[in-house]
């Protein structure tokens, strides 16, 4: 009998392991919107399309009113991010704060799912840092005062950069330089408004790549069996599980301990960096990230929180990214279809 090749090998997995965490005929997770010019001559629409075509039930944007116009209607939940370089001006004018909402909220609010203002992507630590939280405040008290601040989240995103530990994750605390950066001024936002969701970069790809020595593969894919980080009496299995539980330690230590997590970015590289970037390790990684997201019941140190807003990283390709590691995450080609397994076609579910 003739050798199955990888990418049957790989549908088969799919087929039989595919989550069942869906709403209706969506997948219960998002994917980010290309932030540089992909390789791809689509239109905002056909792009829209494409997440309903397979189903995929959240999208993260930066600020295009194109893609705005294009998501009228689709029913698909939208993350709208504010880029780092409009964090002063909305932290220092609330003018600015309310122009920002009258040209890119609501316009599109009665039509367009609005869940997260994302207020800068790991501006903090960083020049723009003590700008953030001030930026929160006014774009809140636009939504309060027009009766969406109960309904979308405002938030930041950080990497774990603003963490001094991550293994083991009770040892975690925010940096020093995050805190004085104006991460202390944001937990102390988001502890005291409902909408409290600090959203997160996470990325156990790093952490295998920077130290393959120590990081094992299988924590880091969602494929070990056995517990590979024990801390006292919690047990990790994978290393996405421990870095979220590393970010509620450190809130904790922060004052904030009723700030809850959503993962803004995470995903694995196709290319770019040896034997680490493969499809298959890509494959492996998002497909298992899908089944672990949609089924999602916490983590071992906040069992029996269901639910998790999550974004892969990202669409496309994004080969004009200045960060040449950060080109090959795509999950579709250019012609528009699959790089690898990932999400079915047309509703028609394979699990």
């Amino acid at each position: 009998m003739a050798s199955l090749s990888f990418f049957q090998i790989v549908w088969i997995m799919v087929l039989v392991n595919f989550p069942t965490g869906t709403i209706g005929d969506k997948v219960n997770i998002g994917v980010s919107y290309p932030r540089f010019p992909p390789d791809v001559p689509s239109l905002p629409q056909e792009i829209v399309d494409l997440y309903k075509k397979y189903g995929i039930g959240k999208i993260r944007i930066p600020p295009i009113p194109d893609v705005l116009e294009a998501l009228r209607g689709s029913d698909i939940d939208v993350a709208l991010g504010i880029p780092n370089e409009d964090v002063e001006t909305m932290a220092t004018n609330f003018d600015f704060a309310t122009f920002w909402y009258t040209q890119f909220i609501e316009p599109y609010v009665h039509d367009v799912k609005f869940t997260f203002m994302i207020v800068g992507n790991e501006a903090i630590p960083g020049e723009r840092g003590s700008f953030v939280s001030p930026a929160m405040r006014n774009l809140q008290t636009v939504l309060d005062n027009n009766g969406l601040g109960s309904s979308i989240h405002v938030t930041t995103a950080v990497s774990t950069n603003v963490l001094d530990f991550t293994i083991p994750p009770s040892a975690a605390e925010f940096t020093i330089e995050a805190l004085n950066e104006g991460l202390d001024k944001v937990v102390e936002f988001l502890q005291y408004v409902a909408s409290n969701v600090l959203m997160v970069n996470v990325y156990p790809y790093y952490d295998y790549a920077a130290d393959p020595a120590n990081i094992r593969l299988d924590f880091a894919q969602f494929t070990a069996n056995e517990a590979v980080i024990v801390d006292d009496t919690l047990n990790y299995t994978n290393l996405f599980d421990a870095t979220l539980d590393a970010f509620f330690w450190a809130l904790e230590r922060a004052n904030g301990s009723d700030v809850r997590l959503a993962v803004a970015e995470t995903g694995w590289p196709t290319a770019g960096n040896g034997n680490v970037t493969t499809t298959a390790l890509a494959s492996t990684y998002n497909n298992n990230l899908v089944k672990h997201v949609v089924n999602y019941n916490g983590t071992p140190k906040k069992p029996g929180q269901g639910g998790l807003d999550a974004f892969i990283f990202s669409l496309f390709d994004e080969n004009t990214d200045p960060d040449m590691g950060r080109r090959k995450f795509g999950i579709f080609n250019s012609n528009l279809e699959p790089a690898y397994p990932l999400f079915s076609a047309n509703g028609n579910k394979h699990f």
